[in-house]
């Protein structure tokens, strides 16, 4: 294409091409992560935005600065509604994480986690590690890269439309969190209750043996065993929640 023949209307395309495709690129997961550079997520939004350019036929009527403002802001709500539904899944990975370690007694052993800034719990960091390694795997990034080309299909520029049905179906898939977050740390936290359980009985039983010295590293082993047992339960579930996330990408679509 000769740069010298771009006419105002399509670099004006282009732009709202480079909003929803940048806003869905910061705000995915993987991609969209702290740690990833700056130049990185610029560069991928470019070259996605300049593949979808030929492919995408809009003809932008003549608009004020206002209608123009409304259009840009909606494409951008677009790419971060998108990528809020896809950080969801790893949202509940870490929630169990969290209870799983707190039920050990890693209520205070944490690590900062560079992808949130923020210190979480060491068990929480590492489900949420190997949810990224699985969400490689089944080829969730695939599923979001097809869905930013699959949004203009069903969504035009000044198309967009924040309705309620739209914002029930956000908040429907946000309980995702909790059901992923006990669907995986059940079996653990099921196992530590159940151990303490029979740390009390043994208490009042024989008060002379020290509960809290025995315990502790019992308790850890149990959680540290319980997580390794788990891991094939844990890959099924988390397999499943990211190829669903086609279907509802979809549905998030249409409600837009």
């Amino acid at each position: 294409m000769d740069i010298s023949q771009i006419t105002a209307e399509q670099l004006q395309l282009f732009i709202f091409i480079l909003l929803r495709v940048s806003a869905m690129v910061v705000t995915i997961p993987i991609f969209g992560n702290r740690n990833v550079p700056v130049r990185a997520k610029g560069g991928l939004s470019l070259m996605i935005a300049f593949l979808l350019f030929p492919f995408i036929k809009f003809h932008l009527p003549p608009l004020e600065i206002f209608s123009l403002i409304l259009g840009m802001l909606g494409e951008v709500i677009i790419g971060i509604i998108i990528g809020f539904a896809g950080r969801l899944a790893f949202a509940g990975v870490q929630i169990a994480g969290q209870l799983i370690g707190f039920q050990m007694g890693f209520a205070v052993v944490n690590v900062f986690d560079p992808i949130t800034s923020e210190q979480v719990s060491i068990i929480a960091q590492f489900q949420y590690l190997i949810a990224m390694l699985i969400f490689l795997a089944v080829d969730g990034h695939h599923v979001f890269l097809f869905a930013i080309a699959e949004s203009y299909r069903i969504i035009l520029p000044f198309d967009f439309c924040f309705s309620v049905e739209l914002m029930q179906s956000i908040v429907e898939i946000s309980k995702d969190i909790f059901i992923i977050a006990v669907k995986i740390g059940a079996p653990v936290i099921t196992a530590l209750l159940m151990t303490s359980i029979g740390f009390g009985l043994i208490a009042r039983t024989v008060p002379q043996i020290n509960i809290l010295i025995v315990g502790f590293p019992l308790k850890i082993a149990i959680g540290l065993i319980g997580i390794g047992l788990s891991l094939p339960l844990f890959t099924k579930i988390m397999g499943r929640v990211f190829l669903a996330y086609e279907v509802k990408l979809n549905m998030l679509f249409h409600l837009m």
